[in-house]
């Protein structure tokens, strides 16, 4: 039994990669947690209220550890765009609009706040939080201890390791370039951050003495084995089991991770605003050159989620951000049971 095993008290080293925006679901959590790793849900977008019922519902599914996952904020996101700057950005999509038949999005208000989202799930007390994107405050970190809660944070860098370890977190997900979804660099810009997993995890391991969990490119039993050897603790796991039957992502998503398209990923921001490595499709090569221009997170989100969302309905592969990690060519469909069984040999 690894130091991780020991600290969540799961039976495998192995964690489910929390998903946001709706690709995470209970039945995924709940299947990897009763299976003996760590199910996880993706919570950044939801409110107070939907993240006291989250954790209601995944206590429900599995009597079994399982984790909740919010994004730490960057500090000047929650500043709007001005209406003459969201015009723009409305307009360098109106082509895409105008064939999904959609109506031109108005500039929205600010979403549910880190403090009251962090307020919830805290009361909530779920088994372990983890974070991406930075390093909470003091005072919620020692609130997550006095109420026995584990919590994880996200490094992309060893640097980013030793300020998720100095600040008192109980384990570091060591999360490579090669992963799927969101970037999580926080110290230096993400473009100066890209560390390949395999050469992430001995950097990672030197560098911090609390458990580490090896993220990015992992996808078989090969990677798992690779990644312990290196010195990681457990590994975490997302492309694998986002093509999984219990996932929330869509047909056409669970389609392209299975296709000859996931051999080739690529960094973008056009979908959130945020850098994520996704598969590449019609929307990503036809606004490329757009890139440094969209509107920061989460504004560039809000922009997009009704194209996500009515392509998506449409099964349209075009304008859908088709999350994928450098692993994706090894993934095969299955029940997240299998799957997880499969990665232990």
């Amino acid at each position: 039994m690894t130091s991780l095993q020991a600290l969540l008290g799961i039976e495998h080293p192995i964690v489910q990669g929390p998903f946001g925006g709706g690709l995470s679901s209970v039945e995924l959590a709940g299947a990897v947690s009763d299976a003996g790793g760590l199910g996880s849900f993706g919570a950044h977008i939801m409110t107070p209220d939907e993240i006291t019922d989250l954790v209601k519902q995944l206590e429900q599914r599995t009597s079994k550890p399982f984790g909740v996952n919010l994004w730490v904020p960057i500090p000047g996101e929650e500043v709007p765009p001005t209406q003459a700057e969201w015009r723009d950005h409305v307009e360098r999509v109106a082509g895409v609009l105008a064939e999904l038949g959609l109506p031109e999005p108005e500039l929205p208000g600010i979403g549910p706040s880190f403090e009251s989202q962090i307020e919830a799930l805290l009361a909530a007390q779920p088994p372990v939080i983890s974070f991406v994107m930075g390093v909470p405050p003091a005072d919620v970190l020692a609130e997550a201890k006095a109420r026995g809660i584990r919590t994880i944070g996200t490094a992309t860098t060893a640097d980013e390791a030793v300020a998720v370890a100095e600040s008192g977190m109980d384990a570091v997900v060591a999360s490579g370039s090669d992963a799927g979804g969101h970037r999580g660099a926080f110290l230096r810009p993400v473009e100066d951050s890209l560390v390949g997993t395999f050469s992430l995890i001995p950097q990672v391991r030197d560098a911090v003495s609390i458990p580490v969990i090896a993220a990015g490119g992992i996808a078989d039993r090969r990677g798992v084995v690779a990644a312990m050897a290196l010195g990681a603790d457990a590994v975490q796991i997302g492309t694998g089991f986002l093509a999984t039957t219990e996932s929330g992502a869509s047909d056409v998503h669970k389609a392209a991770l299975l296709s000859e398209d996931a051999k080739v990923t690529v960094l973008t921001r056009l979908f959130s605003g945020r850098h994520a490595r996704a598969i590449p499709n019609r929307l990503i090569r036809e606004l490329a050159a757009a890139e440094s221009a969209v509107a920061p997170y989460p504004w560039q989100g809000h922009l997009m989620m009704p194209i996500r969302r009515a392509a998506g309905h449409e099964g349209r592969a075009d304008f859908v951000n088709l999350w994928s990690g450098q692993g994706a060519p090894l993934v095969r469909a299955r029940s997240a049971a299998h799957y997880l069984e499969s990665l232990l040999g």
